[in-house]
């Protein structure tokens, strides 16, 4: 059975404890056992090695060298890393070292909550099998993004509420490893509610499932 640790916590914002239960479920449902834990200590425990998956929901917060540093020696080593929104790329805004396996790092939101578009550039990725463009109420995230991460999703900046970036296409799903980890991150998901909406929950499962470790693979 394929095993996952879930870790929630941080600014209440984004509904961490909420979307903690939603992936749970998804886990148990795709066959996984999954722990849940709100303590980051969890990530110094070498145990988290033989994992298949781990799932941060911590945005902002600050992360101890040691956790970091056995986090990502367990993602280099072969585990899944993979999240949402800030709980993924707005965590441990002070740590280089999370951001550089993360592959990208929250900067701004102009506007706060508006309309905008997701527009699917690789359709042909099982990720985002017949998913087609769609529209989208929330934050829109502006990262600073490592070049080698494989964009499956994109937005387009209008400059209404930030003129200098009008038409800055800007990364909204992708995939990339941290040497034998995979990691998958959706900017999507600001609120638990947005769940709801079904190509977001969609690719977010698949990619959860993408980035989990197969077992075996050791």
């Amino acid at each position: 059975m394929r095993s996952a640790l879930i870790v929630w916590g941080g600014w209440q914002g984004h509904d961490p404890e909420e979307c903690a239960a939603i992936y749970r479920r998804w886990l148990h449902e795709d066959g996984f056992s999954v722990r849940v834990e709100t303590d980051l200590d969890v990530l110094t425990d070498h145990s988290i090695h033989d994992l298949s998956l781990i799932i941060p929901i911590y945005t902002m917060s600050k992360i101890e060298k040691e956790q970091v540093e056995n986090l990502t020696k367990a993602v280099a080593g072969g585990v899944g890393l993979a999240g949402h929104h800030g709980g993924l790329s707005d965590a441990f805004r002070e740590s280089v070292d999370y951001q550089f396996m993360v592959g990208g790092q929250w900067v701004a939101h102009p506007g706060n909550i508006i309309d905008y578009r997701v527009d699917i550039t690789k359709p042909d990725d099982p990720i985002m099998h017949g998913i087609k463009s769609f529209p989208y109420t929330s934050e829109q995230y502006y990262m600073h993004v490592d070049p080698r991460i494989e964009v499956l999703a994109t937005t387009t900046c209008s400059g209404q509420h930030a003129p200098w970036i009008e038409g800055t296409v800007m990364p909204v799903v992708w995939k990339t490893n941290y040497d034998k980890g995979r990691v998958f991150h959706s900017t999507l998901g600001h609120r638990a509610s947005e769940f709801e909406v079904p190509e977001m929950a969609t690719i977010l499962r698949r990619g959860i499932n993408w980035a989990a470790r197969v077992e075996g693979e050791r």
